[in-house]
């Protein structure tokens, strides 16, 4: 199928693409990775009347990392995210998760803040972000910037706080506390599918190698994604020791997935249990060998 016609607009500044989405109100739609968006046009899913190519504008393409955590910019292709070792050091949970994003030809050009724009609730880079407490930093013409926290951020299935006329142009994700250890473990039929279930994990030890936080984001099993702090389940145990099948048991009875054509409700949910129970694990296992 091909999609329905629009203007095509391919500005070389921030400002001229706000000026563009801004004339365009609800009718404009930003196209940067396309690996979502350009789909939805084929099958006509999506029929914006104004398409903003912002793969042009300069300065979006950033990477930064420091003692504070990862910005990434909206023209920041997963695979530069997934390779940079500056990132993997700041916040190895990115690394982590970007290699279940899709395949190796979609993150050479699929962007993370486009991911994150598109709000699926099976993809993986809102569950990082909702686990981290980052932020989404959002332009629009004649406004300041303003920095989205997560938590208000992903408002539904394939509904974020970006307003029409709005351009997400970075998120931040902060660094990893000191003693911390992060996992990401998913299922899907195929590796490369979206998710019948997922869960990032983050695991902080004080000195005594004991249990001071532990927090699973669950991907695929809601609208949003779902973010499930049980550090008062671990009760400040000693990693080693801890009873993580108990503590995974808690994740899962907070989660309320949904009957669809790819699984049941039930059997998402064990797999949430399945795998919060292997990614705090292994997160707190990388958290004690630093």
């Amino acid at each position: 199928m091909k999609p329905p016609p629009f203007e095509y607009h391919a500005p070389r500044t921030v400002g001229e693409a706000l000026e563009a989405l801004a004339d365009a109100g609800p009718d404009g739609k930003v196209l940067a990775g396309g690996q979502s968006l350009i789909p939805l046009l084929n099958m006509r899913l999506a029929a914006p009347a104004r398409l903003v190519d912002i793969n042009r504008v300069s300065g979006l393409d950033t990477l930064t990392a420091d003692r504070k955590g990862v910005r990434v910019g909206a023209l920041a292709r997963h695979a530069a995210v997934e390779r940079s070792e500056a990132v993997a050091e700041r916040q190895p949970l990115l690394r982590q998760a970007l290699r279940h994003v899709a395949h190796p030809v979609i993150r050479n050009r699929g962007t993370v803040v486009g991911s994150l724009a598109h709000a699926d609730p099976a993809a993986e880079l809102p569950a990082v972000l909702a686990l981290l407490g980052g932020t989404v930093r959002v332009a629009r013409h004649g406004e300041p910037e303003r920095d989205v926290p997560a938590a208000e951020f992903f408002a539904g299935p394939m509904e974020s706080a970006l307003r029409p006329g709005d351009l997400a142009v970075s998120a931040f994700f902060p660094a990893l506390p000191p003693g911390s250890g992060t996992a990401f473990c998913e299922i899907a039929r195929r590796h490369g599918d979206y998710a019948l279930a997922g869960v990032a994990a983050l695991v902080t030890l004080d000195d005594d190698l004991r249990i001071t936080t532990a927090k699973a984001a669950c991907l695929g099993v809601g609208p949003v994604p779902i973010v499930v702090d049980v550090s008062a389940e671990c009760d400040r145990r000693p990693a080693a020791s801890a009873d993580w099948a108990a503590v995974a048991a808690a994740v899962r009875d907070r989660v309320e997935p949904e009957d669809d054509i790819h699984a049941t409700a039930d059997y998402r949910r064990h797999l949430v249990g399945v795998l919060a129970e292997r990614a705090l694990r292994s997160a707190a296992g990388r958290a004690s060998h630093g």
